[in-house]
């Protein structure tokens, strides 16, 4: 009896001891996107995806994962790959706006920080003007909860892969789905609503240039407690 019972504490052990490791084990660092930069126009629709070296603490081999949608959002992914190069090949369609992450595993699969989010555009032929890109969410956080207040800053960012274009928005707002039209004409990125305590709200923004190109915004939504 004696026996047993040694041999079930020295079995419970040593799982404590090969969970303590597992645990320890860190996952790596986020990486650095490279190329395409931020809201670039690709002239090319092939494109070699370039992204800095993550480091991983416990100098396990890096896997890095390379996404890619046609939405901010990444729910539209056109490629999902993996490589432990730092780089990767891609054909596109042209005329198309594109949004890209890296995401970096360790063999035990523990994953870093996400990378940034980077927009860029593939030129089309003959196109001379080309959307703007989809309004980044800046604050409220998509649903968050806020403290109580009668008023909110609703803000976001936005670019066109023709930087010289002139950029205006149009806000959408309301209480859960009844969203309506606020202003159709913004110049400026931030829009202040009135707001009352229990209450959830959505908006989004759609994004024009001086030419009518216009991108439509993914709907966002905060509660106010």
């Amino acid at each position: 009896m004696k026996r047993v019972v040694n041999i079930s504490v020295l079995l419970f052990f040593c799982f404590l001891t090969i969970q303590c490791s597992k645990d320890k084990n860190k996952a790596p660092t986020a990486v650095r996107l490279m190329f395409p930069t931020q809201n670039l126009l690709c002239i090319d629709n092939t494109i070699t995806f370039n992204w800095s070296k993550a480091t991983d603490p416990d100098n396990d081999q890096v896997t890095y994962n390379l996404i890619i949608a046609t939405d901010r959002e990444m729910t539209n992914v056109v490629e999902n790959s993996s490589s432990t190069d730092l780089k990767t090949t891609v054909t596109l369609e042209k005329q198309t706006a594109y949004y890209w992450k890296v995401d970096a595993l360790d063999v035990k699969n523990n994953q870093g920080t996400a990378s940034e989010t980077f927009s860029f555009y593939t030129k089309g032929d003959g196109v001379l003007n080309y959307a703007p890109f989809s309004a980044e969410l800046v604050s409220p956080k998509n649903n968050s909860n806020l403290s109580t207040t009668t008023s909110i800053s609703l803000i976001w960012d936005a670019a066109d892969a023709n930087t010289t274009d002139t950029l205006t928005y149009e806000l959408y707002f309301g209480e859960n789905s009844s969203v309506v039209l606020m202003d159709d004409s913004l110049s400026e990125k931030s829009f202040t609503v009135s707001v009352k305590s229990g209450k959830t709200y959505s908006w989004y923004v759609n994004v024009k240039d001086q030419n009518a190109a216009k991108s439509i915004g993914q709907t966002w939504s905060f509660t106010v407690n």
